[in-house]
């Protein structure tokens, strides 16, 4: 017998095994629980008993009522770190999705202009500054290509500042990524249980109130003078870029256009999301939604529901790969249903190509990895919807401008050749 709560404990924020007489009691801690910042998932392991059994109402525990003072000018912390960053040559930010939540987007630009430090963000927080700003580096965490130049970046760096940072977004890589701790400060309204590093100072406080005062009372002065942070942007830029007139960076280059300043795009694990995540460059925070630390397959299609459901006015994008749209091409069904208007860009390279990239990097045969092809743009059709094969830029450019005035959904099959993700990441 599998003991999936001891399976699943360091992955969610909590994990409960429920007896009958208290499973009403468990849901509804459960639910208060992953509703409380962090908001994570919580597992819970219903006997088959308990799962048939007749529950009594739910009594709903509401989250407690989070009270987050305002940070001041005031504050010997905020003198005290101010007084840190004056002293630095290289300060550099890391920002991740808690930051996000906390809105300290504009807060974090306002300072990091004032200074010029350089920002690095995870996947989620992409976009918490213009990603076309000279100060935002990308994102770090899923591509081993990237991490290692922005790692080095951090290694160069004489101060760490993490805002609302969460290492479950990142590899293994960034694990004690700060070879000095003295050098790392971190500021969030969450207490860590992860592990993963070990800060010399913590600031218990919401970053945006902090990030303001900080800028209020920082003069300014100039950092980075050798212009390492530009240097590495343009490195990444450069390995990133595409290398063809067809393929995988062609197609989001072509969708990065298109899509526009309001767009929303959504992503499902594989080797394309790896890819989408270092190129794409987000204009605004939560603008492109993917999965965290489970690295769901299909996720894209629900959150894409999701999202255009929420805010009917803004484009909607689901980029996927082939293996992840057939493991729910039943959802085909609820785009129809609702008559949502959303573009899925399907890369289909007829493979697994991410597992078979880990099997190849560990000296393994591909196995398990070959799909066969599938005409999606039929099932499409056959769904309601609308769906098109396509194979150079100009096509796909031209549906997805028509896709824009259509009432229905709409599937773009992209197809190429697996190989073309080969060093890609």
């Amino acid at each position: 017998m599998i003991d999936h709560a001891q399976l699943l404990r360091p992955l969610v924020k909590a994990s409960f095994e429920i007896e009958p007489e208290s499973a009403a009691s468990a849901v509804a801690r459960a639910l208060a629980l992953a509703m409380t910042e962090p908001m994570g998932p919580v597992h819970l392991d219903l006997s088959p008993a308990t799962a048939a059994a007749v529950s009594p109402t739910l009594n709903v525990i509401s989250p407690p009522k989070l009270l987050k003072p305002s940070v001041t000018m005031t504050d010997p912390a905020v003198h005290t770190l101010a007084e840190r960053i004056g002293r630095a040559q290289r300060p550099l930010f890391i920002a991740g999705l808690d930051a996000v939540r906390n809105h300290a987007g504009p807060a974090l630009q306002h300072l990091v202009e004032k200074i010029g430090a350089p920002v690095i963000t995870t996947y989620k927080a992409k976009g918490i500054i213009p990603e076309n700003h000279p100060l935002s580096v990308g994102a770090a965490g899923l591509s081993p290509l990237a991490d290692q130049i922005l790692l080095n970046l951090v290694r160069d760096s004489d101060l760490v500042l993490s805002i609302g940072y969460d290492p479950i977004e990142m590899r293994l890589g960034w694990l004690d990524f700060v070879g000095d701790p003295a050098k790392l400060v971190e500021i969030s309204d969450t207490a860590p249980d992860h592990g993963m590093h070990h800060a010399g100072t913590r600031i218990q406080a919401a970053p945006c109130s902090f990030l303001q005062a900080l800028a209020n009372i920082h003069a300014g002065a100039k950092t980075w003078t050798a212009g390492q942070p530009a240097a590495v942007k343009n490195e990444l830029a450069r390995l990133f870029a595409s290398n063809g007139s067809w393929g995988p960076h062609a197609i989001i280059e072509a969708l990065n256009a298109v899509a526009g300043q309001e767009a929303i795009v959504t992503v499902d694990s594989g080797a394309h999301r790896i890819l989408l995540s270092q190129k794409w460059v987000a204009p605004r925070a939560m603008s492109l939604l993917q999965s965290a630390g489970f690295c769901t397959m299909n996720a894209a299609l629900p959150l894409a529901i999701g999202a255009k459901v929420a805010d009917p006015s803004r484009p909607v994008f689901a980029v996927m790969g082939d293996g992840g749209l057939e493991m729910g091409i039943g959802e085909l069904a609820t785009l129809r249903d609702l008559n949502l208007p959303i573009t899925i860009v399907l890369f289909q390279d007829r493979s697994l190509a991410l597992i078979a990239l880990k099997q190849a990097s560990a000296g393994l045969k591909p196995a398990g990895v070959t799909l066969g092809e599938t005409d999606f743009a039929a099932v499409a059709r056959g769904f309601g919807g609308y769906g098109f094969n396509v194979e150079n830029c100009d096509d796909f450019r031209n549906e997805l401008e028509a896709a824009r005035e259509r009432e229905g959904f709409t599937l773009i099959a992209c197809k190429f050749d697996a190989s073309a993700y080969d060093g890609a990441f």
